[in-house]
């Protein structure tokens, strides 16, 4: 089963600093019947202007991952981590049992991303923050994990979540494959591009919530990028 989420129809907000897009219920857009999918929480589409951003705030309980699709994001927080995560890179951060934390874009221009939240295995523990550089050039035509709650992931930056999150470029006419467990929660976005999932079209930005599936066939209909989240 795959479900369409097409991105004209999501909820977001507008702060003009902050152009976001919420393909679950957060913050003033509230769905009831929109809560997640599965362990997934929060897949929001952001866009910050320059010399803006999130300040200080806390989370607590929650494994929030950062998948940078354009320009840059700097991050600061409660246990002494600061570091600049690039376009293609991914930070990742464990609240844990808790932690205060800023992200702010310090470039000329706009930076967008993506923000995942996947709740954690077990509540509570030390937070922790890192981030890796994932190059567009690794991962062309083929889905690599990039942040992995899973055993033998290793390569993977940690999360403390029974989930995987993958990404993959794939030029026009490619194809990447990727063989679920039927009772898994499947979310995938494509940052750019058009692509077909087992014969479902699914645009830039546009989410696919998939449920039943033993195999995934990922065709790329124009140069595409995209993120894939496999959750509880």
């Amino acid at each position: 089963m795959i479900e369409l989420r097409p991105f004209d129809k999501l909820g977001g907000a507008d702060h003009g600093w902050l152009k976001a897009k919420h393909h679950f219920s957060f913050a003033s857009h509230y769905d009831p019947d929109n809560m997640g999918h599965g362990a997934l929480r929060v897949w929001n589409d952001d866009e910050i202007a320059p010399n803006t951003g999130f300040p200080a705030h806390p989370h607590a309980n929650m494994e929030i991952i950062t998948y940078v699709r354009e320009g840059a994001i700097t991050h600061q927080d409660s246990l002494g981590n600061q570091g600049r995560t690039e376009a293609g890179d991914v930070q990742v951060m464990s609240a844990g049992s808790g932690i205060r934390h800023s992200e702010y874009n310090l470039e000329p221009d706009k930076t967008r991303i993506f923000q995942i939240w996947i709740e954690p295995t077990l509540r509570g523990g030390q937070p922790t923050w890192g981030s890796k550089p994932f190059p567009k050039a690794d991962r062309s035509g083929k889905l690599v994990t990039i942040a992995s709650g899973i055993e033998g992931d290793t390569d993977a930056l940690p999360i403390r979540a029974d989930a995987r999150v993958l990404a993959t470029t794939l030029k026009a006419g490619e194809s990447a494959e990727y063989a679920p467990q039927k009772s898994r929660h499947l979310y995938l976005v494509p940052a750019a591009g058009a692509v077909e999932i087992n014969g479902v079209r699914v645009n830039a930005r546009d989410g696919a919530a998939i449920r039943d599936e033993d195999r995934l066939k990922i065709t790329a209909l124009e140069d595409t990028e995209l993120v894939l989240v496999d959750a509880a």
